[in-house]
């Protein structure tokens, strides 16, 4: 009976020891941060994975192609990558054997006849740590989440770039176009203050009427230059985007700014939890830090160390590998006193568990506001444009009314001047506001999307 008791006795304290050094799992996404049940603005069209050409623009998906293969710290990112797939390698072998070869040689004097002797020594020897309680798999696990959030993280990084590249090329787009109705506009108020001079000399302006031109032209000018300068930099931004030199890079063709694609369908606010590559990394890292505090209370438990060795010896090189001597041994070690230095720790890893559990709900919240933002900004900015047209289609026949009256003798000309002022505003205005929907339709695919496609150069790891 004693014999069946004891067993009865051991199995029960294992699986006490057991019970203890769990670490219970992270709760689930939606658990953490319950999703809201629908975004307020859906559209029909589908989330393609290479977003950017949904506008059309063959220039523009070149442009993000080139930045995808040869930006810099996209590249960073993605040998951070490979040393995080390292470091769960170097790991991953703490679970299996070491085996080292040894050869050793010493000489040394007798103590009574004072004689040298030499001794040979040749052998292997071989540790393994049985991991009883899966501190080793926790940790090794840890590192396995850590890679992939690191991988996570180049995605994300992936993604931000093309959203950057599209952004600025939408930028230039706009700062051509602007720079081609300023020029348009240049020469209308050139030749308007051709005509006033004209006027003036056979005394039909007055000099306030060309003084007021003048000022408008040369203030036109001016923004003319500024337009020249802004798309300088940009190009110069666009360069450096693509890994280039400033100095080097040739400037992309543009064109229009393209038309704004249908809305894309957003689908459920959970489905972001799952397809944000951001989101997916922190939680993770949540992941890897359950695992290090599960890794944390099992090192609080007994280790139990096999150790093997196979040796040779001699007095001399040729009587190597005659005779043989084998060893093998186990070990249990555990600790009994640490000053607190294990519990600190798993006090400490606990703390970073909730650290990365809040992170991950911060991230998330984020998110679901940032595709809200986009949408709600695209509803008015479309409310915007929409009145812009109209205010330029008003500013036009104001201007031309008051053109009329003014060469027939019955309008004056300051009135002529502020209509023209505000036509040319509104025209610079609408291109404006035409470039700031685009750019938060960008805004919102950066939202919505998975991830940018693997850059071409940026294959993934095989092993």
């Amino acid at each position: 009976m004693g014999i069946p008791l004891t067993r009865c006795a051991i199995s029960g304290c294992l699986l006490l020891l057991l019970a203890a050094c769990q670490a219970p799992p992270p709760p689930e996404p939606s658990e953490i941060v319950p999703p809201p049940d629908r975004f307020s603005a859906s559209g029909d069209d589908d989330l393609a994975r290479s977003w950017w050409t949904a506008f059309g623009q063959p220039v523009l998906n070149r442009e993000v192609e080139a930045a995808l293969r040869n930006n810099f710290s996209l590249a960073a990112a993605w040998e951070r990558v490979q040393a995080a797939n390292a470091v769960y390698r170097r790991t991953a072998a703490d679970r299996w054997p070491a085996l080292d070869a040894v050869a050793e040689a010493v000489r040394g004097d007798e103590e009574n006849g004072g004689n040298s002797r030499e001794e040979y020594r040749a052998g292997l020897q071989a540790g393994y740590e049985v991991d009883l309680w899966g501190r080793i798999r926790s940790r090794v696990e840890a590192e396995e989440f850590r890679a992939r959030a690191t991988k996570e993280d180049y995605e994300t990084a992936a993604l931000s770039l093309a959203a950057e590249v599209s952004r600025t090329w939408m930028l230039l787009t706009e700062a051509v176009a602007q720079e081609r109705l300023l020029e348009e506009q240049l020469k209308v108020n050139e030749r308007a203050l051709s005509l006033l001079e004209s006027r003036f000399a056979n005394g039909q302006s007055p000099a306030a009427d060309v003084l007021r031109q003048e000022g408008l032209t040369e203030a036109t000018r001016e923004r003319l230059s500024r337009a020249k300068s802004r798309r300088a930099v940009l190009q110069n931004l666009l360069a450096v985007l693509k890994g280039r030199s400033p100095s080097a890079a040739k400037a992309p063709e543009t064109g229009p700014l393209p038309d704004l694609p249908p809305l894309p369908a957003t689908g459920l606010p959970a489905e972001l939890l799952q397809r944000r590559p951001d989101l997916k990394a922190a939680y993770l890292r949540l992941e890897a830090s359950n695992r290090d505090l599960a890794e944390a209370v099992r090192d609080r438990f007994p280790r139990l160390n096999l150790t093997a060795g196979l040796e040779t010896v001699a007095e001399d090189p040729s009587g190597l590998f005659e005779d043989w001597t084998d060893q093998l041994a186990a070990s249990l070690i555990g600790p009994i006193l640490d000053g607190g230095q294990r519990a600190a720790e798993v006090r400490r890893r606990r703390a970073l568990e909730r650290e990365q559990l809040n992170l991950y709900a911060q991230t998330a919240v984020e998110a679901f506001r940032e595709v809200e933002d986009a949408l709600v900004r695209e509803q008015r900015r479309k409310e915007r444009l929409t009145s812009l047209r109209r205010q330029l289609e008003l500013a036009r026949q104001t201007y031309e009314q008051l053109r009329i009256e003014y060469f027939n003798g019955t309008g004056d000309y300051l009135d002529v001047l502020t209509a023209l002022t505000d036509r040319q505003e509104l025209r610079r205005a609408l291109l404006q506001a035409r470039r700031e929907l685009l750019e938060n339709r960008i805004a919102l695919y950066r939202s919505l999307a998975g991830s940018a496609k693997t850059p071409v150069g940026h294959e993934p790891d095989p092993s």
